[in-house]
């Protein structure tokens, strides 16, 4: 709530590249959807979905990443958005009938000390853009955290799945999600474990999770 103050009463900036005028200036959401593309993490985890993301995380798209995730400007998820629903388009291909759009959870702890829900802010408006397109998508929130994680920053692809193991989970009240599939949306895909657990806890529930779509994903070294 204090960060959507905030964006209304403070001189708006571009987060990517600090130019007066506008949260996302012209030029830095060219950077964000001038490449959507299919970007797997190599080593793939087992269970992965077919892996779409807007732009690599590096520069301009980084620094966007960083604000409205980590310093709370809200009013950047509108542009992020917008590339994490082009990128679906041309991913989902002529896809017909209905599907749900889901978030991929932080937890209850994170998004307290973040003050908002960066993933479930960006599911909801992209479900939004691919209505206007045509597609039949709605947002649906029935993945939730089971158990607490570690903090996965220095962890190697194979410690990260084994952390994760087990961790997401869908709520036995939530209600069946629309549609024949899941669309799986997060902000950036670094190993895909994370996007790995999301899959498998919506498959032991019955949903299919054939695709995730991020705003970035990472470059990988050896």
């Amino acid at each position: 709530m204090l960060s959507d103050v905030l964006d209304l009463v403070l001189p708006a900036s571009c987060a990517g590249c600090g130019a007066k005028g506008a949260s996302c200036c012209g030029r830095c959401q060219a950077a964000l959807t001038a490449a959507p593309a299919r970007r797997v993490p190599v080593p793939a985890p087992a269970g992965l979905p077919d892996c779409w993301s807007a732009a690599p995380y590096d520069g301009v798209v980084r620094r966007m990443i960083l604000a409205y995730k980590e310093r709370g400007a809200v009013a950047v998820a509108g542009a992020l958005a917008d590339a994490i629903a082009l990128t679906a388009v041309m991913a989902l291909g002529r896809v017909r009938g209905g599907f749900a759009v889901v978030p991929v959870p932080s937890s209850r702890r994170v998004r307290r000390g973040r003050g908002h829900d960066p993933v479930g802010r960006l599911a909801v408006l992209v479900a939004a853009r691919l209505r206007a397109s045509g597609l039949a998508a709605e947002v649906w929130t029935g993945l939730e955290q089971a158990r607490g994680v570690t903090d996965q920053s220095a962890l190697s692809g194979t410690e990260r799945a084994a952390n994760l193991a087990g961790s997401l989970e869908v709520l036995h009240a939530a209600r069946t999600p629309p549609g024949a599939f899941a669309l799986l949306v997060d902000d950036i895909v670094t190993t895909g474990a994370t996007l790995a657990e999301a899959a498998r806890a919506l498959r032991a529930a019955g949903v299919r999770a054939p695709l995730a779509v991020t705003a970035a994903a990472t470059r990988r070294r050896s």
